[in-house]
This record gives structure tokens, sequence and C-alpha cells, in this order.
């Protein structure tokens, strides 16, 4: 049974300062108009390569628009053998609210 945890921007921000990996599921669009700062474009042309390349013992944490798509995206991914795997409540219009610094076009 694969399982992800919720996580909540102020943590996830810790989890990032502490080398956690960031996925951003968004469309290009959103994602070239601004994400979170080291946060990695995924989607379902680049997923294959990502599941070869990541460090499945690395802190995962996916986000979306609202933090409703990361869960299942999430839960993908833990069922992938990822160890650590979160879905960022709020998704990126939370995060951008509580941390604009921490984003980049």
């Amino acid at each position: 049974m694969s399982q992800f945890k919720a996580i909540a921007p102020q943590a996830a921000a810790t989890l990032i300062e502490q080398g956690a990996a960031i996925v951003d599921i968004r469309d290009q669009n959103s994602f070239s108009a601004s994400h979170i700062a080291q946060a990695q474009h995924l989607n379902n042309d680049n997923l294959p390569v990502f599941l070869q390349q990541a460090d499945r013992q690395q802190a995962l944490i996916v986000y979306c628009y609202h933090g409703i798509s990361s869960q299942s995206a999430a839960d993908f991914l833990a069922g992938q053998g990822f160890s650590e795997v979160y879905s960022l409540d709020g998704g990126f219009e939370q995060w951008k609210l509580q941390y604009p610094e921490l984003c980049q076009a």
C-alpha cells in the first residue's frame, strides 16, 4: 500500500532547506510563469526519466495548483518506491501567498 503525507507550506519550506526534492505537476505554462525555487517540472513526458534518475530515499514534495491533484501524484510516486513523499497543502497558490520570495519564473 502506497503512502504519502500532506504537508503544510511551513513544514515544506523546512524540508526543502534540508534538501528535499520538489516537483511541480502543473501545466508547462504555469510552471514557466512562476514556480517554487528549485522545483522540477514533472509531467507524463518526463516521468520515465524522472523515475530512472530520482533518489527514492530523498524526501519528495509534490505540488499542483491547490493541493488536490498532487495527492494522487504523491500516492503514485509513493507506489513507485519513494520512501518519503508529501503533497503540499494548498498547492502553489497557498505557497506563493506565504513565500513569494521563494518563487521564481
